[in-house]
């Protein structure tokens, strides 16, 4: 089969189209014949050789795909043919790739494997992140940091689905109307507003209850002062530096909790008892039509480093995706 690797650390011109053996399903896993692999800042951080893949997970990149399971690691041939899309620990630039079967969610008829290709990786953070660390209920408010990324955009939806007023901050008035446009209830530009301030006007100086927060560094702090008393603050990177200074008697007085996640290292136990989450309270909408992502640009699979540097550059706006 046909896979993206890059077998030297670098910029998007060091990922690399190579021949590799398609690999084998074991047990509890099915192979996948893919039909499109989403692109995922994980992703350029491990070419970037500054993410390695967790030991026994194959070097070939890619957190999510969409496709037809071609074949299983057990006896269970009732999944054969069945399209599915499906988070994996890596492997998703090639033509097939193995997944465990719990990771896996069935493809409604008429929704487009494409798109499909782009929601695992962000639907499984976001659910984990906002919905079960920050517990966040129907008429909570929320700030979410990179209001047109990829987790931004379906922070913004699943919000919307479930009765969540949401705050996103933008790098520039476009980015703010992209936003608004996709159903942000307010949107911050942060370069040239405060949004601190702007979130205390808008919550009349109440705070709100959650901040999923992909930058860090001095960002934490001010998201601090974002939070209503019992407010939880949930990490998720640290794009913007791995350390922060915080105020320890606000954390106090604000009865606040912090707290963050990877998801990549978790084990697929975890993860299977996610996707069995997903299934019962956000599924639904993705058979309705009422959850799709936010589409960037598809490239072809060979194109691959085309794709990563058009995320480098940030001027994407929801989820870019090989096809294959």
């Amino acid at each position: 089969m046909t896979a993206v690797v890059a077998p030297n650390p670098g910029g998007p011109e060091a990922l690399v189209t190579q021949r590799r053996p398609v690999p084998i399903a074991g047990p509890g896993e099915v192979l996948i014949r893919v039909a499109a692999a989403g692109v995922n800042r994980p992703d350029v951080m491990q070419r970037e050789g500054k993410y390695p893949p967790p030991p026994g997970v194959t070097d070939i990149p890619g957190l999510e795909v969409a496709g037809t399971i071609v074949a299983t690691g057990g006896d269970d041939d009732l999944l054969l043919g069945q399209r599915v899309c499906a988070l994996l620990p890596g492997g998703g630039y090639a033509e097939y790739a193995v997944a465990p079967a719990g990771q896996c969610l069935p493809v409604p008829e008429g929704y487009d494997l494409v798109e499909a290709a782009a929601l695992p990786e962000t639907l499984f953070t976001v659910w984990t992140n906002l919905f079960e660390r920050a517990y966040v209920v129907s008429g909570d408010t929320v700030l979410v940091h990179g209001g047109t990324s990829g987790i931004g955009t379906m922070a913004i939806s699943l919000c919307r689905l479930f009765d969540i007023k949401i705050i996103v901050t933008c790098g520039s008035d476009a980015k703010c109307e992209q936003a608004k446009a996709w159903g942000a209830h307010h949107v911050i530009n942060y370069k040239s507003q405060d949004f601190v301030e702007q979130v205390r006007s808008i919550t009349g100086g109440q705070g709100v209850q959650a901040v999923l927060d992909m930058v860090g560094g001095d960002y934490v702090p001010r998201n601090l002062q974002c939070l209503a008393e019992d407010g939880r603050h949930v990490s998720i990177a640290v794009l913007g530096g791995a350390k922060a200074s915080i105020f320890i008697p606000e954390v106090m007085s604000k009865r606040l909790t912090l707290t963050g996640s990877t998801l990549r290292p978790r084990s697929a136990a975890f993860k299977g008892l996610v996707a069995d989450e997903l299934v019962q309270n956000v599924w639904g909408f993705v058979e309705q039509g009422k959850l799709r992502p936010a589409m960037d640009q598809r490239f072809p699979l060979a194109d691959a480093a085309q794709a990563h540097a058009r995320m480098g550059a940030g001027d994407h706006f929801g989820k870019i995706v090989l096809t294959v």
